[in-house]
């Protein structure tokens, strides 16, 4: 496979933006691993993009058990020769429904649904195929984050905001780390994406230049160019993709 081709890993791949990504890095001729925590979302979006001829495998784990990840990508380094793109998309509130709540009404006990998923998930994946990388000398982490993580909100979205800013920030610690060895690591910031209900949409969508919400497709753009030979000189960065909303 490795004669041929790269290896791309999309956690979180089984539906939505992850899907998106996973269909990008396919059509651009990589063998994509769609990885969800569910076996069949997986596997059913595998099948997808081979049926319209990309080379894409099932990896179901558990983003948050690291013991899971460490055993899923040496299997995965066994049988290709090592993961060359890590796409961290796994995220919201993990297997758990997102509630929106102030934070002086959220809980103690509900912070690990966003932290657990959103920052340590990012960190247990991207410790997991580091090394690997920077041996070869080629690799690209690329972490989706959000918006939420960027600028402060009044949505009820604190906790999970702040594993965004967290994850992102990794990344620039991991940049300059690992620079020399010929990796990369940079992050996509998403805005509102087509994935909310309408009626929470409707009232934001006049404040988006772009009028528009963002789609699967614009994050697969996003990651193509951050994974391509073509952005070797772009490393620590955060690719804003929001429709024009928050323009710093």
């Amino acid at each position: 496979m490795r004669e041929s081709k790269r290896t791309a890993l999309v956690t979180g791949a089984g539906q939505g933006m992850g899907l998106g990504v996973a269909r990008r890095l396919a059509a651009d001729g990589n063998a994509v691993f769609v990885n969800d925590v569910d076996p069949q979302k997986a596997e059913q979006a595998a099948a997808e993009i081979r049926s319209v001829g990309g080379e894409a495998h099932a990896a179901p784990f558990d983003v948050t058990d690291y013991a899971a990840v460490l055993a899923a990508t040496q299997d995965l380094a066994a049988r290709t020769g090592g993961i060359d793109i890590l796409v961290n998309n796994a995220g919201n509130a993990g297997t758990q429904q997102t509630h929106q709540v102030a934070f002086k009404d959220m809980p103690p006990s509900e912070w690990s649904w966003y932290l657990d998923v959103n920052l340590y998930g990012v960190m247990h994946c991207t410790k997991a195929v580091l090394e690997r990388m920077c041996e070869r000398r080629w690799g690209r982490v690329i972490t989706i984050s959000s918006e939420a993580g960027r600028a402060g909100l009044d949505i009820g979205v604190s906790v999970y905001g702040v594993a965004k800013a967290g994850a992102a920030h990794l990344m620039r610690h991991v940049a300059r780390e690992v620079g020399p060895d010929g990796v990369t690591a940079n992050v996509v910031s998403l805005g509102l994406m087509d994935n909310v209900p309408d009626e929470f949409a409707a009232p934001i969508l006049r404040t988006i230049p772009a009028r528009r919400l963002g789609t699967p497709a614009d994050v697969g753009a996003a990651v193509s160019y951050l994974a391509s030979d073509e952005a070797s000189w772009v490393t620590g960065q955060t690719l804003v993709v929001n429709g024009g909303s928050h323009a710093w």
